[in-house]
C-alpha cells in the first residue's frame, strides 16, 4: 500500500513538470510508460520482466526528453529493487538532459528534477524503515503469541503435574495409614481378642461370664471394622495406571503397547477386574501364544470403561485353543465371571491374533 502511496505522489510530482515542458502526446506517453513500470515492478517478481520494462523506459527516454521528467519515480523504482548499475545509468542521463536545459533555457527543470530525486530518495528511505518497524512488530506479535501458548501449555503440564503428584500423595497416605492400623491397632486388638480368650477360659465366676462375652463381641465387632477400614484404605490407594505399568515392566516376552486414557477416579471393582484381566491376559500370552507385541488400551468414556487387549499371535488360535477359545479355559472363566458381576460384556476373538474387548458401565447394579 506504501508503494503506491509513494510513486503515485512521485508521478502527480512529476505531472507538475507541465511547467517548463509542453503537454504533448509524448508527454502523455511518458506518463503512461511510468505507470506501467511502476505497476509492473509491484505486480510482478520476473526479474527478466523487471529488467526489460525499466531498459524499454530509459531506452525512450533517449528519443523523448519527456520521460526525463518521470525519472524521479522510475529512481524509486530503482531504489526499491536495488539496480543499482541502471540507478547510476538513469541518474547520468538526467544529468545530461537537465544541464543541457540549464545551458539553454532556464536552471528550474534541473532544481525541479534534483528535488523530484531526493524526495525520491526520502520516500523511500521513509518507507523501509515503515517496513523494517513492521516487520519487527509482526515478529514480536508473533513471538508474543508463541510465549503465550508455550506458557499456557506449560501452566497446563504444570497444573496437571501438580494434581498427579496430590493424587499419588494422597494415596501413599492411604497406604501410610492403613499399615499403621494393621501393624499398630489392629495387633493391640488381636492381642486383647486373646487376652480375652485366655481370661474367659480361666474364669469361675458366673457373674463375669455376661461381661466377659459382651466384651468379646465389642473388640471382635471393633476388630471386623478396622479389618474394612484397612481393606477399604488400601482398594482406594490402588494406581490403576501404576499397576498396569508395574505388570508390564514385569512382563519380559514381547514388547507391550499401552494406551492408558482413564480418569483418577475410577471404580475400586473395575481397577481389581481390569488388573486380573490384564494379569491373566499376559500370561496366557506366555504360555501359549507365540506373539510378538501386545497392545493393551484402556481408555474411559462418559458412561463406561472400556478395555482392549490384543497379540499377533498365530499357534493355536493366538494361544488358546478351542475349548478354551469357548470359555472353557479357567483363565478365561475368571475373566468372564468377573466381567459378568460387573453387569459387563466380555468379548474374545481369535482373528489376526487373540483379542479381548471388555466394556464395564460405570453404573453398576449391586
Amino acid at each position: 500500500m506504501r508503494y503506491f502511496q509513494d510513486t503515485g505522489f512521485l508521478l502527480l510530482y512529476c505531472l507538475f513538470s507541465v511547467l517548463y515542458t509542453p503537454v504533448d502526446p509524448v508527454f502523455v506517453l511518458a506518463f503512461l510508460c511510468a505507470l506501467v513500470l511502476c505497476c509492473v515492478c509491484y505486480f510482478t517478481e520476473s526479474l527478466l520482466l523487471h529488467l526489460g520494462t525499466e531498459a524499454v523506459f530509459l531506452s525512450l527516454s533517449l528519443f523523448f526528453p519527456s520521460f526525463f521528467c518521470f525519472f524521479p519515480a522510475a529512481f524509486y523504482i530503482f531504489l526499491k529493487k536495488h539496480h543499482r548499475r541502471i540507478l547510476l545509468f538513469a541518474f547520468l542521463l538526467f544529468l545530461y538532459h537537465t544541464s543541457a536545459i540549464l545551458y539553454t533555457v532556464s536552471p528550474l527543470p534541473l532544481l525541479y528534477g534534483l528535488s523530484g530525486f531526493l524526495l525520491a530518495f526520502l520516500l523511500r528511505s521513509h518507507t523501509v524503515q515503515y517496513e523494517q518497524l513492521a516487520s519487527q512488530f509482526r515478529e514480536i506479535q508473533d513471538d508474543s503469541r508463541e510465549n503465550h501458548l508455550l506458557l499456557t501449555e506449560k501452566n497446563r503440564v504444570l497444573l496437571e503435574k501438580q494434581d498427579y503428584e496430590i493424587y499419588t500423595a494422597t494415596l501413599r497416605e492411604r497406604n501410610r495409614i492403613a499399615r499403621e492400623i494393621h501393624d499398630n491397632v489392629g495387633h493391640l486388638l488381636s492381642r486383647s481378642i486373646l487376652l480375652l480368650g485366655a481370661a474367659r477360659t480361666v474364669n469361675q465366676q458366673d457373674s463375669m461370664h455376661p461381661l466377659l462375652e459382651h466384651l468379646d463381641t465389642t473388640l471382635n465387632s471393633a476388630m471386623d471394622s478396622i479389618r474394612n477400614s484397612v481393606h477399604d484404605l488400601h482398594d482406594d490407594s490402588v494406581d490403576l495406571e501404576e499397576s498396569i505399568k508395574s505388570l508390564i515392566a514385569e512382563f519380559s516376552f514381547c514388547p507391550v503397547i499401552l494406551q492408558y486414557d482413564m480418569g483418577r477416579t475410577v471404580l475400586r471393582e473395575v481397577k481389581y477386574c481390569f488388573i486380573s484381566v490384564t494379569k491373566e491376559a499376559l500370561s496366557n500370552v506366555i504360555r501359549h501364544s507365540n506373539a510378538n507385541q501386545v497392545q493393551i488400551t484402556m481408555r474411559e468414556h462418559p458412561a463406561l470403561y472400556q478395555l482392549y487387549i490384543k497379540d499377533n499371535g498365530t499357534l493355536c488360535d493366538a494361544g488358546f485353543d478351542k475349548e478354551q477359545s469357548g470359555h472353557g479355559g479357567i483363565g478365561l472363566s475368571n475373566m468372564s465371571e468377573r466381567v459378568h458381576a460387573l453387569n459387563g460384556t466380555l468379548q474374545i476373538t481369535s482373528e489376526a491374533g487373540f483379542q479381548i474387548f471388555i466394556i464395564i458401565p460405570k453404573e453398576i447394579k449391586e
